[in-house]
Parts: structure tokens; C-alpha cells; sequence
């Protein structure tokens, strides 16, 4: 599906790639208020015995006062506002905001921001940050010291983050099927593919099997999805998010996926399901994609559910 793979990684910690807008932007995406009050005018948090001060709107940049002195020892997760909705689970792809800071009791600089790339971050919660926010609730904001090593003696990772989102590993659009072109979709929760033993058209076609009721999605916005892709010529599926994990995040419209993607998602209200052919030169072109065994000359076909966007 990726055009190509990019990875924001975070000092010391493993995320998967994000993508754009603010939590104001959201189309689908649940529990977006956060559940504390008096965040813009600044709220007291204890890390480790120290005392500081985190000040701004939730999902905006924060402003954090560091207390004197040397930084809090070991992994410290508080949580100075507390949001009203689902808490995060195991399996779940988070999306949030966040700032990260080398704590060393000196200029406590910024190594990494969601706001200084202008986009959000996707990143399962099974590993890395998303063990320290398991069980918190999306809405929240959620303020973290991460352990020095390997960075060195005297330096903590310091991390504000702002919960906006939550997907499920079974997350669906469904149910809807239909066809396009001879393809053929099951109505499940899950979908199917079921590709036909003629030749594939030329042309790029999508349709629409169910209509979504949230917000139209937008140019530049991250998309979260589930999907399956199959090849034609094959008619085996080569890529799917509903046995490989969980759903996955990108951004439309920017050319970091494939044309046919950006043609087809751009303007689809969240909760859709969309169903696409994709010829060579709107997919992966000449050059295929090795990696999931698609040739240039490979014919693609998908089926997309489009579970939010921010």
C-alpha cells in the first residue's frame, strides 16, 4: 500500500510512522475531549518526587517547566488529565501527539515532536511508549520519564503526550459487499476478496460499498485503516491487515502512498468501505513491490475500511 516505508522514531523508543492534523481535525476518531481541567493555564505534575508544571490546550504544544535540580531516576508514567474515552488496550493502534524532551537539568532541550513535523504519531500499543500507556484512556494526557540508558548518565527522556485516538485489532466498517469490474466483496465484518479468472481492465475504477458517516477525509490527513489486497493475475491475496496485526496509519494525498490510494481515499467519509482497481501505472508501477511479491506488470486490487482520520 505505502508508496515507500518511512519510520519517525523516537530516541529509545519504536513507533510506527504518523501522520497529519490536529486532534480539531478528526473525522471518526472517539474521545477526543480531554477529561482534566485548567490545562491551558498549566497544571502541577510530580515525576519522580520533582514537581513541574505542563501548560497547554490538549492536543496543542505544550509548554513544560522543569524543576532544578537532577532528573527523576527510572521509568515514572503520571497522568495529570484524564480523558473520557476507551481506555488503551494491547492490541490497539494509539494516535497521539506528543513532545519529548532530554531531561539533564540544563537547557532540557527538544529532540522530537509531533508539532515540529505537523502530524500526529500512530504507534501500537504493545511496544515501546505504548506499554507505559496501556490502560489509559484516549482523551488523556499523559506525561512520561523514560530511563536513560542507552543515552547516558544524567539524561531522562521526558515525554508529553496527548492521547487522541484508539483502534482496535478486530476494528471494522463492515458490514457491506458488493462488486466492481467482475471483483467481488463479501458483506462481513471481515471482508473477502474474491478476484474473477478474466483479464483485468486498463482503467482505474473505485466504488464505494458503504458510506460512512463521519467527516469527509482530506488531503494530508492520517487515515487509519483496515485492508486487503490481492493480485489479479494471481488472484492470491499478498497483503492484509486482518491477519497480520492491526490496523494501519498514513497519510493521504501527498504521494506517500500509491496514486490509486490517494485517488480512492481522498473525500471518503470515515466508517466507509471502499473497493478498488488499481493498475500498474496508479499502484506500484514498473518497479512492482519485491517485498510482498507484486510485479510491474501486476493489476492490484483492494478493499479498504476506513475507520478514522485526523
Amino acid at each position: 500500500m505505502r508508496r515507500h516505508r518511512t519510520a519517525a522514531l523516537l530516541p529509545a523508543l519504536v513507533l510506527l510512522a504518523g501522520c497529519a492534523g490536529g486532534p480539531d481535525m478528526a473525522a471518526g476518531g472517539p474521545g477526543l475531549t480531554a477529561g482534566g481541567s485548567g490545562m491551558a493555564a498549566g497544571l502541577d505534575v510530580t515525576v519522580g518526587g520533582l514537581d513541574m508544571r505542563v501548560a497547554g490546550p490538549f492536543g496543542a504544544r505544550p509548554t513544560i517547566t522543569f524543576p532544578g535540580g537532577k532528573p527523576a531516576a527510572g521509568l515514572q508514567v503520571v497522568e495529570p488529565a484524564t480523558g473520557a474515552g476507551p481506555p488503551l488496550a494491547a492490541d490497539d493502534v494509539a494516535i497521539v501527539q506528543y513532545t519529548a524532551h532530554v531531561w539533564d537539568g540544563k537547557d532540557n532541550r527538544v529532540v522530537d515532536s509531533t508539532f515540529d513535523r505537523g502530524v500526529p504519531a500512530a504507534f501500537p500499543v504493545s511496544e515501546g511508549l505504548g506499554g507505559a500507556l496501556r490502560g489509559h484512556r484516549v482523551g488523556s494526557r499523559v506525561v512520561a520519564a523514560v530511563p536513560s540508558e542507552p543515552r547516558g548518565p544524567g539524561e531522562e527522556l521526558l515525554y508529553v503526550v496527548d492521547i487522541l485516538g484508539a483502534h482496535s485489532r478486530g476494528a471494522s466498517a463492515g458490514p457491506g459487499g458488493g462488486t466492481l469490474a467482475g471483483v467481488r466483496v463479501t458483506g462481513d465484518s471481515r471482508p473477502a476478496l474474491k478476484v474473477p479468472a478474466t483479464a483485468p481492465p486498463a482503467a482505474f475504477a473505485v466504488k464505494v460499498l458503504a458510506r460512512g458517516e463521519g467527516r469527509a477525509t482530506q488531503a494530508g490527513q492520517l487515515v487509519v485503516a483496515q485492508y486487503e489486497g490481492a493480485s489479479w493475475s494471481r488472484r492470491r491475496v499478498f497483503d492484509t491487515t486482518w491477519t497480520t496485526g492491526r490496523p494501519k496509519a498514513f497519510r493521504i494525498g501527498d504521494g506517500g502512498v500509491i496514486k490509486g490510494w490517494d485517488r480512492a481515499l481522498v473525500g471518503v467519509p470515515a466508517g466507509s468501505r471502499v473497493l478498488m482497481i488499481v493498475p500498474p501505472s496508479y499502484g506500484y508501477g514498473a518497479a512492482g513491490d519485491p517485498a510482498h511479491g507484486v510485479m510491474g506488470s501486476d493489476t492490484l486490487v483492494f478493499v479498504v475500511d476506513v475507520l478514522a482520520a485526523y
